[in-house]
């Protein structure tokens, strides 16, 4: 007779345990590519930081092949890249990380996806992670991009990226978990 299912169980407050060594904050260290640095935030509800957050990090190389076993595309010259990292967020609830910018991936039905950053994001209290996506701005793809198309046009920017004004080479993104500015997630 098989076990019955047990409830999710909430993902925090203890992430460290164990967890540290995937803990990286520079995707491009040796890869190929365009290298930029993302920056940001996660906020609660009422726009307070969440400094014991963890956002995870995974997406292609600059050709567009993932590092995993089970992607069938030939290999790259950036293989060496892992396209994976964790960021804790600090006591203000800031992130940041540095990587390079993949290349459009292939979607099920074979068109090009915009080339984009899956992001999960891990908290106490919260049962199961939240999965969204970072979009980069002034990309052509971006119109055309079968999962951005089924968000509704008036919420799309919480999902892209903004450049900064300091900085050329870095990206603005923040997490918000909840009211009129909430990011977009996505149930996979």
């Amino acid at each position: 007779m098989p076990a019955p299912c047990t409830p999710s169980q909430t993902v925090g407050p203890f992430f460290s345990i164990g967890l540290d060594h995937l803990n990286r904050a520079n995707l491009a260290e040796g890869s190929v590519g365009e290298r930029f640095a993302i920056r940001g935030r996660v906020l609660d509800g009422d726009g307070e930081p969440v400094p014991d957050a963890i956002v995870e990090i995974w997406h292609a190389d600059a050709a567009g092949h993932y590092h995993h076993p089970e992607h069938v595309s030939p290999p790259s010259e950036a293989t060496s890249f892992l396209g994976f990292g964790r960021i804790p967020t600090d006591e203000r609830g800031q992130f940041s990380f540095t990587t390079i910018k993949p290349g459009p991936v292939h979607g099920p039905d074979g068109k090009p996806q915009a080339p984009h950053l899956q992001i999960s994001i891990f908290m106490r209290g919260l049962l199961k992670r939240l999965m969204t996506r970072i979009y980069f701005p002034d990309e052509p793809l971006n119109a055309s991009d079968p999962v951005l198309q089924v968000v509704p046009e008036l919420r799309r920017d919480t999902l892209i990226a903004r450049p900064t004004k300091q900085d050329e080479n870095t990206l603005e993104w923040n997490v918000c978990l909840q009211g009129e500015r909430e990011t977009v997630f996505f149930d996979c």
